[in-house]
């Protein structure tokens, strides 16, 4: 059973289809286009019960999902290749995805399970046309989920696995569907694929198919206990050589190998065999899956026939179980890759933070340090002026105090000086006074009438002690 996941962030756009043929006419029909990645999931088989196959009634829907349908085919031709079906069609999606761009997917949703089961008889492994090589590949879908998130489009529902797309026309590999060819390198593709190489490389790992060429070490160049890592193709000698082969597992961390000589798959985590490879009766180093071979022509090397259809089929019921086991483990594989990638990436990312972190803290210590060194400098300046300042002031104060005293003394000193001269301002004063009266007694001529005259003292006011000195003076000039 299959069931479908889209990754899609658009809406269905609706087609105008021109469908020209009046007897297979469905006029309710709506066909519409959506831009997304399908994703197709198949159920695992249990440890019990056997596979679900087509030939199970529970395995077959209304629903049918057709791959890779050429991008040469329109949808007008597509309907026309559909013919007689199309008016059993309730709905009508093709899927276009823009990483893909020369094919496209369609999904059908037919009225009733007989309708379904008419157009997956008439049409699965048919020729889309008769000059192509291109055939139509049906798929009955249990459901259908849309998302618009990556991640949850690639993760299968439970019990189920993603068919692997083959790495030439990226059609899925299904063994019910096609044949599927295994190479030395245990890579898979169609059969139809593998007929048209031109060259003997494996087009993933490029590891030379060529049967009577001699395989060696990539690194040495031995010949002997040769293994082939199953992820990568890289071929190199076992550990009983030069080990190259755990040298590249230690380098890359590839954890699965392939024994070229045992042709058993060797798990280096686990250190021991982890699955086991069928062998062709005829021994060769390839194992051909073969289930209805698609190649147009004899490809000569699926050894497909008529009468061995029935043993196909129970050959590939038990190879089904071998590869959904190969393919649980590459998915194992492919997630331990995924986290030792994440897990270096954290590592860089953690070291690049610490890195930066470290140069940060170095950069904010060293200018923390420049501008303490810069803050003691200019608090050594303040203390330098604030000292200058009172220094200063000190010699003002001492200023201001001699400019008193010498002003003072000044003051003093003129106050004397003009105490002076009023001083001898009033000796003069007397002198003159003096001597006119000594002019005065010689021209009278009366010099005895003044002879034995007395003069007689003046007391000063008391009210104008400044003036008395003068006061006394005069007194005495006027007697």
């Amino acid at each position: 059973m299959f069931t479908l996941k889209i990754h899609t962030v658009d809406f269905p756009q609706p087609l105008h289809a021109t469908f020209t043929s009046a007897a297979h006419r469905n006029d309710d029909l709506r066909p519409a286009q959506l831009m997304g990645v399908p994703h197709l999931f198949r159920q695992l088989p249990s440890g019990s019960a056997p596979p679900i196959t087509i030939a199970n009634v529970s395995a077959r829907t209304t629903l049918v999902f057709v791959v890779a349908v050429p991008n040469y085919l329109s949808v007008d031709d597509f309907l026309l290749f559909c013919g007689k079906e199309v008016p059993h069609f309730k709905e009508i999606l093709f899927l276009r995805n823009d990483a893909m761009e020369d094919r496209y997917s369609v999904l059908i949703k037919l009225e009733d399970r007989l309708s379904a089961d008419g157009f997956y008889c008439s049409y699965n492994g048919k020729r889309f046309k008769p000059t192509e090589v291109e055939v139509c590949h049906i798929y009955f879908a249990q459901s259908v989920e849309y998302t618009n998130s990556a991640e949850i489009a690639n993760i299968p529902p439970p019990d189920y696995t993603e068919l692997p797309s083959c790495p030439v026309c990226l059609e899925r590999l299904d063994p019910d569907t096609s044949g599927i060819q295994s190479t030395l390198c245990d890579h898979s593709f169609r059969c139809s694929c593998v007929s048209k190489w031109t060259y003997l490389s494996c087009t993933v790992c490029r590891l030379c198919q060529q049967q009577d060429e001699r395989p060696a070490c990539a690194i040495c160049g031995t010949f002997e206990n040769l293994w082939i890592c199953l992820i990568c193709g890289l071929l190199g000698c076992g550990r009983y050589e030069q080990g190259h082969a755990s040298e590249h597992w230690s380098d890359k961390h590839h954890h699965f190998s392939l024994d070229l000589e045992k042709q058993q798959i060797w798990d280096y985590v686990g250190d021991k065999y982890v699955h086991r490879l069928n062998h062709s009766k005829a021994g060769v180093k390839s194992v051909a899956v073969n289930s209805q071979c698609t190649s147009v022509e004899e490809c000569g090397t699926c050894g497909y026939s008529e009468d061995e259809g029935l043993a196909g089929a129970l050959f590939s019921s038990k190879i089904e179980g071998i590869l959904d086991e190969y393919n649980h483990l590459l998915a194992m594989q492919l997630d331990e890759q995924r986290q030792q990638y994440e897990k270096l990436l954290a590592e860089a990312k953690s070291g690049k933070e610490s890195s930066i972190k470290t140069a940060v803290d170095k950069a904010i210590f060293s200018k923390t340090l420049e501008l303490e060194y810069k803050w003691e400098k200019y608090a050594e300046e303040q203390r330098a002026v604030s000292t200058r300042n009172q220094e200063l002031m000190k010699k003002q104060v001492l200023l201001q105090n001699t400019y008193k005293e010498i002003e003072e003394r000044e003051k003093s000193r003129l106050k004397s000086k003009d105490e002076h001269i009023v001083d001898l301002q009033e000796q003069i004063r007397d002198l003159k006074v003096f001597l006119e009266a000594q002019k005065m007694v010689a021209s009278t001529g009366d010099s005895d009438s003044l002879k034995g005259g007395t003069v007689l003292p003046v007391e000063p006011n008391p009210s104008s002690s400044g003036n008395g000195k003068r006061r006394t003076k005069t007194g005495r000039r006027r007697n």
